[in-house]
């Protein structure tokens, strides 16, 4: 399919264009980009250093977006992000001035070392892509994204995110340590100054709308609906977890197995698409119940065990009649 092809070949060059600056994660930039090309939002959680800020920066300048950063400090109001209404003097009416929300790709960094009542400013814009203010609401520009980072080591000044939150971000991703050559490469491709610096774009607003429609057309069979819900349904009735995946996330994990298949140049939908996206979609909406996280179990461990007693169905048809 023309469609299929093309999406491919401009997501292959996005994922290529961040890995020059970003080394050996290549499937940590596909995840993100099955999250953009399916209209959802990515919390990126590890330790400092790793490169989150940075991959975030580079998928930005990859695209012809209009981008911000916003740095979370405890000092933060919901209007810093949102925006505020301005008496005009001259004009003697309030005056919208748009906070730094109301771009296209938004940088959350230390999402976490805000407060509660900020980090709620981001649930309407984030699920409905929209601000409120003084009784008017704002259309964000499409496509929107929020990538949010937090430090899962620090805990002292920080604010946990609520479960409302959580649920917001269709992924929750860690990048890891590179491993002995690929830090060399790091050291080597930082030497003489930052790649980034010298990134082009490579994708535009209207590529990225494009291709959000073609995910909508990749074919899902019923069977991979009942796997989706099974799992997620697992999660509700799992001993071990106190609130599980709501509907929400259902809906996530067969949104972006639908881009996790045009990323892999494939019109249909496989289990192992599923499977291998369930626990960065599933894992941070689950609550674990006390007692077992002080046994060590961690929502991914059980996520774990969930995949591998949901029976995988055998897909017999790979096209839509």
């Amino acid at each position: 399919m023309i469609f299929l092809e093309n999406s491919k070949e401009k997501i292959n060059s996005l994922v290529e264009n961040v890995e020059s600056v970003i080394v050996g994660k290549r499937k940590v930039v596909e995840k993100i980009s099955a999250a953009l090309i399916s209209g959802g939002h990515v919390l990126l959680e590890d330790v400092p250093g790793v490169g989150k800020t940075i991959m975030v920066r580079a998928l930005a300048k990859s695209l012809g977006c209009s981008f911000k950063r916003i740095q979370f400090t405890p000092d933060l109001l919901p209007s810093d992000i949102t925006g505020v209404s301005v008496f005009n003097q001259k004009t003697g009416d309030f005056e919208f001035k748009a906070g730094p929300v109301m771009n296209q790709i938004i940088l959350a960094d230390e999402i976490n070392r805000t407060s509660p009542k900020t980090q709620s400013s981001l649930l309407e814009v984030m699920e409905e892509h929209q601000v409120t203010a003084d009784g008017k609401t704002y259309s964000l520009k499409k496509p929107f994204m929020v990538l949010a980072t937090q430090n899962p080591i620090e805990y002292e000044g920080t604010f946990p995110l609520p479960e409302a939150q959580l649920d917001r971000f269709m992924m929750k991703i860690s990048i890891g340590y590179p491993v002995e050559d690929e830090e060399k490469a790091i050291l080597r491709r930082f030497k003489t100054e930052n790649p980034i610096d010298s990134l082009k774009e490579v994708l535009t607003s209207d590529d990225i709308l494009e291709i959000q429609d073609d995910v909508k057309k990749i074919y899902v069979d019923d069977s991979i609906d009942d796997y989706i819900i099974n799992i997620v349904r697992a999660t509700r009735n799992n001993p071990d977890i106190l609130l599980g995946a709501s509907p929400r996330g259902s809906l996530a994990l067969f949104r972006v197995s639908q881009a996790w298949a045009i990323i892999n140049g494939r019109e249909y939908v496989l289990p192992d698409d599923v499977k291998n996206l369930a626990k960065s979609v599933l894992g941070h909406r689950l609550i674990v119940k006390p007692e077992v996280k002080l046994r060590g179990i961690t929502s991914d461990d059980i996520m774990s065990n969930i995949l591998g007693q949901v029976h995988i169905p055998i897909v017999r048809r790979y096209v839509q009649v």
